[in-house]
């Protein structure tokens, strides 16, 4: 089967594809045939070797994947031949044409959910209802501002605080991700890149603060989001899009009442799978109902995978990317 592979760590454009080995499941475990790979983050700081993950050389990336089962382990009864389904893998294994996985780290998917869809779903969804209802525990009337809104996350974030009865305040650094978080439904827009941060927080919120904020980006934007919390105020640590890690002077939690968070959607759903599904049966819910509309603005093919890797890192994605296989 062919796959991208890692061969060494540095950048995207070091990536091969390659013809590997075919797995066969063992106990417990699924073979599931790619249709649909998911293009995230943390896939670029594993193959720089600076994730806390470092795969045996070589290795193949990626974190989520759409399609459907094609062979079953002993012991395996949840799951069919055919069975379309999403799986969440440990940062490895997912830009390949086929993948093994455990079944415990498999969902099915709706009939009328895509893998197109569906290969982009599992980590932003997850990570923002996570961040949102468990971390933040955000209630209907609170003000919820999202930087980075326009990412895949970010946007994820601005759909669901708004079905969860926020008023959204969305930052991005464009017009054009600002667009896309006005059509997820955000209530304010700033550009971060032409105007002040601070300052339109004040004119939007009465100078009271944000209720909530919800941060992928980390950078400077941070600190200046944080002085801007409301009492009580929680700020959401998602992740460093931005390349830094911030620092904060600890007299602001203090001074402001408000709590700093951190967001591991990965180590909560091992920890805490039955929240963790619920979660998701809610997210199909709201799904079925028209009530979240997952945003993927572009296709590549495996042997593109570089490409997709370098425009998410020089952040010009808008929601999600994924890679196509080419099977069905």
């Amino acid at each position: 089967m062919r796959a991208v592979v890692c061969s060494e760590y540095g950048p995207p454009e070091a990536l091969r594809v390659e013809d590997v080995e075919r797995k066969e499941p063992r106990k417990g475990q699924v073979r599931i045939a790619v249709e649909a790979a998911g293009v995230n983050f943390p896939d670029t700081l594993v193959i720089a070797g600076k994730y806390q993950i470092k795969p045996p050389m070589p290795f193949v990336p990626g974190g989520e994947v759409a399609g459907r089962i094609e062979a079953v382990g002993e012991g395996v009864t949840q799951f069919s031949p055919g069975d379309p389904v999403m799986a969440l893998l440990l940062q490895q294994g997912g830009y390949a044409e086929e993948v093994v996985v455990d079944a415990s780290a498999v969902m099915k998917r709706p009939e009328a959910m895509s893998a197109h869809v569906a290969a982009g779903f599992t980590m932003t969804y997850g990570t923002s209802m996570h961040a949102l209802k468990q971390r933040a525990q955000l209630q209907a009337g609170e003000t919820l501002l999202v930087l980075g809104a326009g990412g895949g996350v970010g946007l994820t974030a601005v759909e669901l605080g708004k079905v969860m009865g926020a008023k959204v305040i969305a930052a991005a650094s464009s017009a054009e991700k600002l667009e896309a978080a006005r059509k997820a439904g955000a209530d304010e827009l700033i550009n971060y890149s032409t105007q002040d941060l601070r300052e339109r927080l004040k004119e939007i919120t009465g100078k009271t603060g944000v209720d909530v904020v919800y941060d992928p980006v980390g950078g400077e934007l941070f600190e200046q989001a944080l002085r801007s919390t409301a009492w009580n105020g929680r700020a959401l640590v998602v992740g460093f899009a931005a390349g830094d890690i911030p620092t904060i002077p600890t007299n602001l939690p203090l001074l402001k009442g408000c709590a700093v968070m951190g967001v591991f959607w990965g180590a909560f759903r091992m920890r805490e799978p039955d929240k963790d599904q619920k979660n998701f049966s809610e997210l199909f819910k709201w799904l079925e109902d028209g009530k979240i509309n997952p945003v993927v603005s572009k296709s590549y093919s495996l042997e593109e995978a570089p490409q997709a890797l370098r425009d998410l890192m020089e952040r010009r994605v808008i929601g999600k990317v994924v890679l196509e296989t080419g099977r069905e």
